[in-house]
Protein backbone atom coordinates (compact mmCIF):
# COMPACT_ATOMS: atom_id res chain seq x y z
CA UNK A 1 0.00 0.00 0.00
CA UNK A 2 1.52 3.16 -0.96
CA UNK A 3 1.67 5.89 1.65
CA UNK A 4 -0.33 9.36 1.63
CA UNK A 5 2.22 12.07 1.48
CA UNK A 6 1.31 15.98 1.49
CA UNK A 7 3.77 18.34 -0.10
CA UNK A 8 2.64 21.55 2.04
CA UNK A 9 4.36 25.04 0.08
CA UNK A 10 3.88 28.63 -0.21
CA UNK A 11 2.98 30.74 2.95
CA UNK A 12 2.30 34.41 4.00
CA UNK A 13 5.93 34.63 3.84
CA UNK A 14 8.64 36.89 1.10
CA UNK A 15 10.08 33.48 0.37
CA UNK A 16 6.35 32.42 -1.24
CA UNK A 17 7.53 32.07 -4.92
CA UNK A 18 10.89 30.16 -3.82
CA UNK A 19 8.90 27.82 -1.84
CA UNK A 20 6.81 27.09 -5.11
CA UNK A 21 9.99 26.06 -6.64
CA UNK A 22 11.72 24.21 -4.19
CA UNK A 23 8.13 22.64 -3.49
CA UNK A 24 8.02 21.45 -7.35
CA UNK A 25 11.11 19.61 -7.39
CA UNK A 26 10.14 18.00 -4.23
CA UNK A 27 6.84 16.57 -5.70
CA UNK A 28 8.45 15.33 -9.10
CA UNK A 29 11.13 13.57 -6.99
CA UNK A 30 8.97 11.23 -4.89
CA UNK A 31 8.80 7.77 -6.14
CA UNK A 32 5.39 7.28 -7.27
CA UNK A 33 5.88 3.79 -6.78
CA UNK A 34 5.86 4.42 -3.22
CA UNK A 35 3.84 7.64 -2.69
CA UNK A 36 0.76 9.22 -3.47
CA UNK A 37 1.38 12.56 -3.74
CA UNK A 38 -1.06 15.28 -2.64
CA UNK A 39 0.28 19.11 -3.29
CA UNK A 40 -1.57 21.63 -0.46
CA UNK A 41 -0.51 25.43 -1.58
CA UNK A 42 -0.49 27.59 0.87
CA UNK A 43 -1.90 31.21 -0.16
CA UNK A 44 -0.46 34.25 0.59
CA UNK A 45 -3.36 34.53 2.92
CA UNK A 46 -3.09 31.06 4.66
CA UNK A 47 -5.88 29.05 3.25
CA UNK A 48 -4.99 25.91 1.68
CA UNK A 49 -5.40 24.45 -1.74
CA UNK A 50 -4.66 21.32 -3.66
CA UNK A 51 -5.53 20.65 -7.00
CA UNK A 52 -3.84 19.06 -10.56
CA UNK A 53 -2.90 22.42 -11.14
CA UNK A 54 -0.20 22.11 -9.05
CA UNK A 55 1.82 19.43 -10.28
CA UNK A 56 2.56 21.76 -13.06
CA UNK A 57 5.16 24.81 -12.43
CA UNK A 58 4.22 26.73 -15.41
CA UNK A 59 0.93 27.18 -14.33
CA UNK A 60 1.69 29.10 -10.67
CA UNK A 61 1.61 32.58 -12.26
CA UNK A 62 -1.69 32.78 -13.65
CA UNK A 63 -3.44 31.92 -10.06
CA UNK A 64 -0.46 33.12 -6.89
CA UNK A 65 -2.54 35.88 -6.58
CA UNK A 66 -6.42 34.33 -7.15
CA UNK A 67 -6.00 30.58 -6.43
CA UNK A 68 -9.56 29.84 -5.94
CA UNK A 69 -9.59 30.87 -9.78
CA UNK A 70 -7.64 27.38 -10.42
CA UNK A 71 -7.98 25.40 -7.67
CA UNK A 72 -9.79 23.12 -5.05
CA UNK A 73 -9.64 25.30 -1.01
CA UNK A 74 -9.59 22.64 1.42
CA UNK A 75 -9.33 22.29 5.39
CA UNK A 76 -7.28 19.87 6.75
CA UNK A 77 -8.40 18.14 9.91
CA UNK A 78 -8.14 15.53 12.46
CA UNK A 79 -10.70 12.74 12.43
CA UNK A 80 -10.03 9.77 15.50
CA UNK A 81 -6.66 8.89 14.54
CA UNK A 82 -6.38 10.21 11.01
CA UNK A 83 -5.72 13.39 9.39
CA UNK A 84 -8.03 14.01 6.31
CA UNK A 85 -7.35 16.86 3.13
CA UNK A 86 -11.36 17.41 2.51
CA UNK A 87 -12.47 20.22 -0.20
CA UNK A 88 -14.56 22.96 1.80
CA UNK A 89 -17.28 23.28 -1.14
CA UNK A 90 -19.02 19.87 -1.99
CA UNK A 91 -21.77 18.55 -0.37
CA UNK A 92 -20.17 15.06 -1.17
CA UNK A 93 -16.50 16.33 -1.70
CA UNK A 94 -14.41 13.76 -1.38
CA UNK A 95 -12.15 13.28 1.64
CA UNK A 96 -8.37 12.45 1.13
CA UNK A 97 -6.32 10.44 3.85
CA UNK A 98 -2.74 12.01 5.03
CA UNK A 99 -0.06 9.41 6.04
CA UNK A 100 3.58 12.04 6.32
CA UNK A 101 3.44 15.92 5.61
CA UNK A 102 6.46 16.92 3.20
CA UNK A 103 6.59 20.68 4.20
CA UNK A 104 8.98 22.49 1.68
CA UNK A 105 8.62 26.15 3.10
CA UNK A 106 10.33 28.97 3.37
CA UNK A 107 10.31 32.11 5.95
CA UNK A 108 8.43 33.62 8.74
CA UNK A 109 5.05 32.47 9.43
CA UNK A 110 5.51 29.06 7.74
CA UNK A 111 9.52 27.63 8.29
CA UNK A 112 9.52 29.45 11.39
CA UNK A 113 7.67 26.53 13.33
CA UNK A 114 4.50 27.87 12.61
CA UNK A 115 3.50 24.77 10.51
CA UNK A 116 5.75 22.45 12.40
CA UNK A 117 3.22 23.51 15.42
CA UNK A 118 0.18 23.24 13.14
CA UNK A 119 1.28 19.17 12.09
CA UNK A 120 2.38 18.45 15.41
CA UNK A 121 -0.91 19.52 16.87
CA UNK A 122 -2.60 17.27 14.32
CA UNK A 123 -0.52 14.51 15.69
CA UNK A 124 1.14 13.82 12.03
CA UNK A 125 4.31 12.93 11.28
CA UNK A 126 6.00 15.69 9.16
CA UNK A 127 9.73 15.81 7.63
CA UNK A 128 11.26 18.96 8.98
CA UNK A 129 12.32 20.30 12.13
CA UNK A 130 9.95 20.42 15.26
CA UNK A 131 8.81 24.13 15.89
CA UNK A 132 11.70 24.54 18.56
CA UNK A 133 14.34 24.08 15.78
CA UNK A 134 12.16 25.31 13.32
CA UNK A 135 12.06 28.67 15.45
CA UNK A 136 15.53 28.48 16.48
CA UNK A 137 16.93 28.16 12.64
CA UNK A 138 14.73 30.67 11.83
CA UNK A 139 15.96 34.03 14.22
CA UNK A 140 19.45 34.60 13.06
CA UNK A 141 19.80 36.01 16.64
CA UNK A 142 18.41 33.45 18.59
CA UNK A 143 20.94 31.31 16.67
CA UNK A 144 23.60 32.99 17.23
CA UNK A 145 23.42 32.86 20.71
CA UNK A 146 23.02 28.94 20.87
CA UNK A 147 25.78 29.07 18.44
CA UNK A 148 27.93 30.96 21.11
CA UNK A 149 26.88 29.09 24.28
CA UNK A 150 28.33 25.74 22.57
CA UNK A 151 31.40 27.49 21.30
CA UNK A 152 30.87 27.47 17.82
CA UNK A 153 33.16 30.18 15.80
CA UNK A 154 31.34 32.83 14.41
CA UNK A 155 32.09 36.33 12.86
CA UNK A 156 31.94 39.24 15.38
CA UNK A 157 28.26 40.97 15.53
CA UNK A 158 25.72 42.77 17.07
CA UNK A 159 21.66 42.59 17.05
CA UNK A 160 19.34 46.02 16.16
CA UNK A 161 16.43 45.99 17.74
CA UNK A 162 13.49 48.10 15.79
CA UNK A 163 11.85 49.56 19.47
CA UNK A 164 15.12 51.77 20.14
CA UNK A 165 17.30 52.15 17.05
CA UNK A 166 16.62 55.79 17.03
CA UNK A 167 16.28 56.27 20.54
CA UNK A 168 19.88 54.17 21.16
CA UNK A 169 21.25 54.92 17.87
CA UNK A 170 24.69 56.41 19.48
CA UNK A 171 25.07 53.44 21.34
CA UNK A 172 24.84 51.05 18.29
CA UNK A 173 27.10 53.30 16.11
CA UNK A 174 29.79 52.96 18.52
CA UNK A 175 28.89 48.41 18.04
CA UNK A 176 29.35 49.23 14.62
CA UNK A 177 32.37 51.58 14.93
CA UNK A 178 33.77 48.81 17.20
CA UNK A 179 33.44 45.83 14.43
CA UNK A 180 35.22 48.39 11.69
CA UNK A 181 33.74 48.73 8.69
CA UNK A 182 32.61 47.07 6.40
CA UNK A 183 29.91 45.57 8.06
CA UNK A 184 26.97 43.28 6.77
CA UNK A 185 23.21 43.78 7.95
CA UNK A 186 20.28 41.56 7.51
CA UNK A 187 16.90 40.93 8.78
CA UNK A 188 17.26 38.06 11.75
CA UNK A 189 14.15 36.71 10.06
CA UNK A 190 14.61 36.45 6.85
CA UNK A 191 16.11 33.91 4.17
CA UNK A 192 16.67 33.62 0.30
CA UNK A 193 19.86 36.16 0.43
CA UNK A 194 16.36 39.31 0.63
CA UNK A 195 17.11 42.44 2.71
CA UNK A 196 21.03 42.15 3.16
CA UNK A 197 23.11 45.06 2.96
CA UNK A 198 26.48 45.70 2.81
CA UNK A 199 27.20 48.84 4.98
CA UNK A 200 30.79 49.98 3.70
CA UNK A 201 30.97 53.19 5.88
CA UNK A 202 29.55 54.95 8.93
CA UNK A 203 27.92 57.63 6.60
CA UNK A 204 25.51 54.74 5.56
CA UNK A 205 25.19 52.98 8.67
CA UNK A 206 21.68 54.40 9.74
CA UNK A 207 20.39 54.35 6.40
CA UNK A 208 20.97 50.39 5.62
CA UNK A 209 19.77 49.63 8.93
CA UNK A 210 16.62 51.02 8.13
CA UNK A 211 16.28 49.49 5.32
CA UNK A 212 16.83 45.92 6.59
CA UNK A 213 13.89 47.17 9.60
CA UNK A 214 11.83 47.51 7.03
CA UNK A 215 11.54 43.28 6.81
CA UNK A 216 11.86 42.83 10.26
CA UNK A 217 11.74 43.86 14.01
CA UNK A 218 15.34 42.54 14.76
CA UNK A 219 18.82 43.30 12.52
CA UNK A 220 22.18 41.28 12.66
CA UNK A 221 25.03 43.57 11.99
CA UNK A 222 28.18 41.34 11.73
CA UNK A 223 32.01 42.26 10.34
CA UNK A 224 32.07 41.51 6.61
CA UNK A 225 35.41 39.18 5.61
CA UNK A 226 36.52 41.06 2.60
CA UNK A 227 38.22 38.33 1.00
CA UNK A 228 35.64 35.61 1.82
CA UNK A 229 35.11 32.06 0.57
CA UNK A 230 31.83 31.12 0.82
CA UNK A 231 30.92 26.82 1.77
CA UNK A 232 27.83 25.09 2.14
CA UNK A 233 26.99 21.67 3.28
CA UNK A 234 23.98 19.69 3.89
CA UNK A 235 23.06 17.34 7.43
CA UNK A 236 20.64 14.79 7.00
CA UNK A 237 19.13 13.06 9.52
CA UNK A 238 17.74 12.80 13.19
CA UNK A 239 18.80 13.22 16.93
CA UNK A 240 20.14 10.50 16.88
CA UNK A 241 22.36 10.04 13.55
CA UNK A 242 23.31 12.52 10.86
CA UNK A 243 24.50 12.31 7.54
CA UNK A 244 26.78 14.95 5.84
CA UNK A 245 26.73 15.75 2.17
CA UNK A 246 29.70 16.88 -0.06
CA UNK A 247 30.72 20.68 0.81
CA UNK A 248 30.26 23.13 -2.28
CA UNK A 249 31.66 26.30 -3.13
CA UNK A 250 29.90 29.28 -4.13
CA UNK A 251 31.85 30.24 -7.04
CA UNK A 252 29.90 34.02 -8.34
CA UNK A 253 30.51 36.10 -5.62
CA UNK A 254 27.66 37.09 -3.15
CA UNK A 255 24.25 36.02 -4.15
CA UNK A 256 21.35 38.04 -4.25
CA UNK A 257 17.58 37.29 -4.19
CA UNK A 258 17.60 37.88 -7.89
CA UNK A 259 20.79 36.12 -8.56
CA UNK A 260 19.82 33.03 -7.04
CA UNK A 261 16.23 32.51 -8.53
CA UNK A 262 15.19 34.80 -11.39
CA UNK A 263 15.25 32.96 -14.31
CA UNK A 264 17.46 35.61 -16.45
CA UNK A 265 20.37 35.41 -13.81
CA UNK A 266 20.78 31.58 -14.32
CA UNK A 267 18.01 30.06 -13.50
CA UNK A 268 15.84 28.14 -16.67
CA UNK A 269 12.23 29.47 -16.86
CA UNK A 270 9.68 28.18 -14.90
CA UNK A 271 8.43 25.13 -16.25
CA UNK A 272 6.53 21.80 -15.59
CA UNK A 273 9.29 18.99 -13.87
CA UNK A 274 12.14 19.22 -12.49
CA UNK A 275 14.81 17.95 -15.12
CA UNK A 276 13.07 19.44 -17.85
CA UNK A 277 14.22 22.10 -20.04
CA UNK A 278 11.44 24.51 -18.95
CA UNK A 279 11.91 23.87 -15.03
CA UNK A 280 13.30 26.32 -12.98
CA UNK A 281 16.36 24.95 -11.24
CA UNK A 282 15.98 27.50 -7.98
CA UNK A 283 19.38 27.21 -5.91
CA UNK A 284 20.57 24.28 -7.85
CA UNK A 285 21.58 26.94 -10.62
CA UNK A 286 23.79 28.63 -8.41
CA UNK A 287 27.40 28.60 -10.01
CA UNK A 288 29.18 26.29 -7.70
CA UNK A 289 32.14 23.98 -7.24
CA UNK A 290 32.31 20.59 -6.01
CA UNK A 291 33.69 19.32 -3.76
CA UNK A 292 35.28 23.00 -2.57
CA UNK A 293 38.21 23.68 -2.54
CA UNK A 294 39.91 23.06 1.13
CA UNK A 295 42.35 21.67 2.87
CA UNK A 296 42.07 18.71 5.01
CA UNK A 297 41.93 20.62 7.93
CA UNK A 298 39.10 22.68 7.06
CA UNK A 299 36.84 20.19 5.08
CA UNK A 300 37.10 18.24 8.72
CA UNK A 301 36.54 21.10 10.85
CA UNK A 302 33.30 22.53 8.52
CA UNK A 303 32.12 18.81 9.08
CA UNK A 304 32.31 18.50 12.97
CA UNK A 305 30.89 21.98 13.30
CA UNK A 306 27.81 21.14 10.79
CA UNK A 307 27.22 17.81 13.20
CA UNK A 308 27.41 19.65 16.34
CA UNK A 309 25.47 23.19 14.88
CA UNK A 310 22.57 20.47 13.75
CA UNK A 311 21.99 18.64 17.07
CA UNK A 312 22.57 22.22 19.27
CA UNK A 313 19.73 23.42 17.33
CA UNK A 314 17.58 20.18 17.74
CA UNK A 315 17.21 20.31 13.92
CA UNK A 316 15.61 17.68 12.15
CA UNK A 317 15.57 16.39 8.39
CA UNK A 318 17.32 17.93 5.51
CA UNK A 319 19.22 21.28 6.60
CA UNK A 320 22.09 23.22 4.92
CA UNK A 321 24.31 24.62 7.00
CA UNK A 322 26.61 27.71 5.76
CA UNK A 323 30.05 28.97 6.32
CA UNK A 324 32.20 31.50 5.54
CA UNK A 325 36.31 31.25 5.39
CA UNK A 326 38.32 33.90 5.53
CA UNK A 327 41.45 33.42 3.02
CA UNK A 328 43.63 35.39 4.71
CA UNK A 329 43.83 33.82 7.71
CA UNK A 330 41.65 30.28 6.70
CA UNK A 331 40.03 30.84 9.78
CA UNK A 332 36.58 29.02 9.24
CA UNK A 333 33.45 30.57 10.86
CA UNK A 334 29.98 29.27 10.93
CA UNK A 335 27.36 31.88 9.54
CA UNK A 336 23.79 30.16 9.50
CA UNK A 337 21.32 27.36 8.92
CA UNK A 338 18.74 27.55 6.46
CA UNK A 339 16.09 24.64 7.75
CA UNK A 340 14.15 24.03 4.69
CA UNK A 341 16.83 24.89 2.43
CA UNK A 342 16.33 25.90 -1.57
CA UNK A 343 15.99 22.98 -3.80
CA UNK A 344 16.21 20.75 -0.66
CA UNK A 345 19.69 21.10 -1.38
CA UNK A 346 19.81 18.00 -3.49
CA UNK A 347 22.43 18.80 -5.58
CA UNK A 348 24.47 18.23 -2.38
CA UNK A 349 23.57 15.40 -1.77
CA UNK A 350 23.61 13.51 -5.63
CA UNK A 351 27.31 14.28 -5.45
CA UNK A 352 27.77 11.65 -2.51
CA UNK A 353 25.53 9.11 -3.81
CA UNK A 354 22.46 9.98 -2.64
CA UNK A 355 19.46 11.68 -5.55
CA UNK A 356 16.66 13.39 -4.93
CA UNK A 357 14.42 10.69 -4.72
CA UNK A 358 16.27 9.00 -2.21
CA UNK A 359 16.81 11.63 -0.12
CA UNK A 360 12.93 12.33 -0.50
CA UNK A 361 12.82 8.33 1.15
CA UNK A 362 15.00 8.91 4.05
CA UNK A 363 12.60 12.69 4.78
CA UNK A 364 10.12 10.32 5.39
CA UNK A 365 10.88 7.21 6.83
CA UNK A 366 13.27 9.41 9.66
CA UNK A 367 9.84 11.48 10.14
CA UNK A 368 8.52 7.93 10.59
CA UNK A 369 10.85 7.10 12.85
CA UNK A 370 10.38 10.62 15.04
CA UNK A 371 6.87 9.90 15.35
CA UNK A 372 7.05 6.35 16.23
CA UNK A 373 9.52 7.87 18.93
CA UNK A 374 7.36 10.76 19.96
CA UNK A 375 4.35 8.12 20.43
CA UNK A 376 5.83 6.31 22.89
CA UNK A 377 6.43 9.24 25.32
CA UNK A 378 3.94 9.90 28.24
CA UNK A 379 2.28 13.35 27.59
CA UNK A 380 -0.79 12.72 30.06
CA UNK A 381 -1.56 11.21 33.47
CA UNK A 382 -5.03 9.26 34.68
CA UNK A 383 -5.66 11.79 37.19
CA UNK A 384 -9.42 13.14 37.80
CA UNK A 385 -7.99 16.95 39.04
CA UNK A 386 -11.31 18.61 37.18
CA UNK A 387 -13.67 16.46 39.56
CA UNK A 388 -13.45 19.13 42.38
CA UNK A 389 -14.98 21.89 40.04
CA UNK A 390 -18.17 19.61 39.95
CA UNK A 391 -21.06 21.29 41.38
CA UNK A 392 -22.11 20.10 44.60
Amino acid sequence: MKINVAVFFGGKSTEHEISCISANQAIHALDREKYDVLPIYISKDNEFFTGEKLFDLSNYADFINNPESSLKKVTIYKDGTTVKCRPIKGLFAKELNIDVAFPVVHGTNVEDGTLAGFLQMLDLPYTSCDPLGASLGQDKAAMKDVFKAEGIPMVDYFVVYNSDFEDNYNSYLSSAKKLGFPLIAKPANLGSSIGIEVIKTQKEFKEKVLECLKYDFKVIVEKMIEDLKEVNISVLGTNDSVKLSAIEEVTNGFLDFDKKYQPNSGSKKLGAKVGTKSASKGMASTVRKVPADLTKTQKKTIEEIAAKAFRALNSYGCVRIDFMIDRKTGKVYCNEINTIPGSLAFYLWKEVGIDFSKECDELIQNALYRYAKRSKKTYSFDTNILDSYRKK
